[in-house]
């Protein structure tokens, strides 16, 4: 389908234009870009519900293994509607941090921001759009190079070692991811995913292969063990830039785990594999959660909550032979981009408000700015899973997955991660809440359309439990009726 490139390509028109016409234009080129991108995301996803089966591009016309195929589904679709409205939000809150006002000079990191934004946009639809192994590598690259200057955008030593320290972990993992692809190739003689679904035989020169390009995206997700880069590198960049590095970056690599697992080697995905993988997330879930209930920063606090809602993705793995594991993950995923990243910009707000985060010192802010901690409180009510958010159908669906294959280990941990997500929720908001000892000093007024930018994306979350009543399943879009994964 022809429009499929146009979603690769306008993010790249937009770089262009910024760089022809300068930092001053530069916000006006991207909200353009977004815009734009926002009807192609639309086109691609009404199209393949009204066909009912991926839509594909052969790029110069050369099929496969020779050509380069672009190929989306459902699992694509719901991902790149997430992206751009989450990007279109970013772009939106941006403006009195990263705009240039009437009459005045261009600044570098302004000029910078706005191009980091647009190449993450263009990279993160690489990957949804991706199906050559090492092209996906290539899509990685990109994110991960776009992704961690944003870390860094201030320019703080701080921020330039959670810079540092998440490049050399993502780096590990894209040589891991790369060593992968190399062996499958030397294996099967192709990298394309369409060639290869279903071909890997359960022996070691497909189980190598697989260890390492999972263990190599599993770095970049930050999944327990592999996390301590996220905390100090999400909650130390700019509040549009920690929105969009925890809504949407490291879902990218996720993705391909899934892509991985679900679609390329779906009968290699047994007892083994799904217990190692669920494990991983269990233990980002109470790890995740315990150390967040501990933090005195209300950033670093949202960073580690991050790290324990990533966890909940990785057990549709272990779940994987009831279908709804996988829809339950991928909607964990889409309602947890917009609760963060509404979280994120939330905290932000609170931060240019009072000029700290001290999540003991936060008494009277509620009342300062009641819509801000309110899209704060609604994104919460979505970690948590309290009806009728899409936390809570997401959490329900890997619940009823748990029953059904007997794995009841598993629902106690997301009923535990619950319970920690309620602890720490409870202790922002009662401190928010409660009257200040003394009078509060403002520091700035907070724009309304930064507190809207917001409160969009946390309802956003909070109403897309409403998919359950749906009368298209939108993640079975283009995709096999059911997933089988191992003997019941």
């Amino acid at each position: 389908m022809a429009v499929l490139p146009l979603a690769l390509a306008l993010p790249v028109a937009g770089i262009l234009l910024i760089a022809l016409a300068g930092g001053r234009h530069a916000r006006a080129v991207a909200l353009g870009s977004l815009v734009l991108g926002g009807g192609v995301t639309a086109i691609i996803t009404a199209e393949l519900w009204s066909a009912g089966e991926p839509l594909t591009y052969l790029s110069g016309a050369w099929a496969p293994p020779l050509g380069i195929t672009l190929r989306a589904d459902g699992l694509s679709a719901v991902m790149m509607v997430v992206t751009i409205l989450v990007m279109l939000a970013a772009a939106f809150y941006a403006p009195s941090e990263y705009g240039v006002a009437p009459g005045g000079s261009e600044n570098r990191v302004s000029y910078s921001f706005w191009i980091l934004l647009l190449g993450l946009w263009g990279a993160m639809n690489a990957v949804l759009l991706g199906n050559d192994l090492f092209n996906l590598y290539v899509a990685l690259e990109l994110l991960t190079f776009a992704g961690v200057p944003l870390v860094c955008l201030s320019g703080s030593p701080a921020t330039l070692v959670a810079a540092l320290r998440y490049l050399l972990f993502a780096l590990l993992g894209s040589v891991m991811y790369l060593l992968g692809a190399v062996l499958i190739y030397a294996g099967y003689g192709t990298l394309d995913l369409g060639l290869l679904a279903g071909k890997l035989r359960p022996e070691l020169g497909s189980w190598l292969p697989l260890a390492l390009m999972t263990v190599g995206l599993a770095a970049k997700t930050a999944i327990f063990p592999l996390h301590i880069w996220l905390p100090p590198a999400h909650s130390g960049a700019p509040p549009a830039a920690s929105a969009l590095l925890s809504a949407l970056v490291v879902k990218g690599s996720f993705f391909l785990v899934v892509r991985l697992w679900f679609d390329l080697a779906p009968a290699l995905l047994g007892q083994i594999a799904g217990q190692i993988l669920g494990a991983m997330g269990a233990g980002a879930i109470v790890i995740g959660g315990a150390v967040a209930l501990g933090q005195a920063r209300l950033k670093l606090l949202i960073a580690y909550s991050t790290v324990a809602q990533i966890g909940y993705l990785f057990l549709i793995f272990p779940l994987a032979r009831e279908s709804q594991a996988l829809a339950g993950g991928i909607l964990q995923a889409m309602s947890h981009a917009f609760a963060k990243a509404a979280m994120f910009m939330a905290a932000g707000l609170i931060y240019a408000v009072l000029g700290h985060d001290r999540i003991a010192e936060l008494g009277g802010v509620a009342r300062a700015i009641p819509m801000t901690i309110f899209a704060f409180a609604l994104g919460g009510v979505s970690l948590i899973g309290l009806p009728p958010s899409g936390g809570f159908l997401a959490k329900w669906l890997l619940l009823e997955a748990a029953v059904a294959t007997g794995q009841w280990w598993w629902a106690i941990v997301m009923l535990a991660g619950g319970l920690f997500t309620s602890g720490y929720m409870f202790i922002v908001l009662s401190h928010a809440v409660a009257p200040s000892s003394e009078p509060l000093k403002l520091r700035v007024a907070v724009p309304r359309y930064q507190e809207a930018a917001a409160l969009a994306l946390a309802l956003t979350s909070l109403l897309l439990g409403l998919v359950a009543f749906g009368p298209i399943d939108v993640l079975q879009a283009g995709r096999p009726e059911s997933i089988m994964v191992g003997p019941r």
